[in-house]
């Protein structure tokens, strides 16, 4: 027996592709066993003689999302992630709700958010656009960038230096297989998008890990189009710390920040010390985290106790049908 510690490049539906520290590409075999639990960027004990893998090492972060296919069960998209690029571009691309969903997603990962901002070379002032997302936290790391300038891509390489690892999302047509080629110097296709709604073509299909020019590691995805957060609860809380304090002070414990006295969301609002469209943005997170979640966890704090009453008058209702009538 020949063990190493591989790390997954490829997840096909019955097979892996790993790589070992020899930089050689090695295609690892699962005998009657599915390949829905491991991700991209995962590291595996494996036996090089047998190809089987013996045990998954543990995990300093995973990204995920909840998908309608798989029964609402999390769907894997990269394992031991240190920053995720969050890809958008200057056009009609551009949606602060879509970003907000990736940085809850980073946020719950404990994984460092960078948006990048594509195609700046086509807009007169890249500053604005920047201006947008900065809005959104003024912590947050903003990079406008022409994918195809070299000069311009080596502000993104402090992320990619060896021994770390990032992930890159977005939307289809925003540039992200433009970044890898110039990140790793690859020649993966790309598409154009239409002009009239910025909508691009898919040219990446499937998660892929590759090796960076400045030494670090890229988990490339392909463009998402619908994303659902997975139990991003915790998250959420993150991204909007000044209202997850202001909940903790509320009268009732299951306060729902609309008719209860003694709310504190409420009169922050009133006298305009808590911003209205950051307060529209943590609730419109939690209700789309909410649509397909039966999590509990998954609720804010505010609807956790409604959700569990809800259901017990549910369950005792379905327990008094059962009954045989006396």
């Amino acid at each position: 027996m020949t063990l190493a510690a591989l790390r997954i490049t490829n997840v096909h539906r019955i097979r892996l592709h790993a790589r070992g520290q020899t930089d050689s590409h090695v295609l690892v075999p699962l005998k009657d066993q599915s390949t829905a639990g491991f991700a991209v960027g995962d590291w595996v004990l494996t036996d090089l003689i047998t190809g089987n893998i013996l045990k998954s090492l543990n995990r300093k972060s995973v990204l995920q999302r909840q998908s309608p296919r798989t029964g609402n069960q999390p769907q894997l998209i990269a394992a031991n992630i240190d920053t995720l690029f969050i890809v958008s571009s200057c056009n009609a691309d551009f949606k602060v709700g879509w970003i907000d969903q990736f940085l809850a997603m980073a946020c719950e990962s404990g994984i460092t958010p960078v948006v990048i901002l594509t195609k700046a070379d086509k807009v007169e002032s890249p500053s604005s656009w920047v201006k947008q997302v900065k809005e959104l936290s003024p912590d947050l790391i903003v990079e406008a960038v022409d994918a195809h300038d070299l000069i311009q891509i080596k502000r993104l390489e402090r992320w990619c230096q060896p021994g770390q690892s990032v992930a890159m999302v977005g939307s289809s047509g925003v540039g992200k297989s433009t970044l890898l080629n110039t990140l790793c110097e690859l020649d993966t296709a790309t598409g154009g998008i239409r002009e009239s709604d910025a909508q691009g073509r898919h040219t990446t299909t499937a998660r892929s890990l590759h090796q960076t020019n400045a030494g670090g590691w890229l988990v490339d995805t392909p463009g998402i189009r619908v994303l659902h957060l997975y139990n991003a609860a915790e998250g959420i809380n993150r991204l909007f710390p000044e209202i997850t304090e202001l909940t903790e002070k509320c009268h009732f414990q299951d306060c729902t920040h609309k008719s209860e006295p003694g709310c504190a969301l409420k009169a922050a609002l009133s006298d305009q010390s808590l911003d209205q469209s950051r307060y529209q943005r943590w609730e419109k997170l939690y209700q789309d985290s909410n649509k397909l979640s039966e999590t509990p966890d998954a609720l804010p704090p505010t609807w956790q106790k409604k959700k569990r009453i809800s259901k017990a008058i549910k369950q005792d209702i379905k327990r008094l049908k059962g009954k045989p009538k006396a």
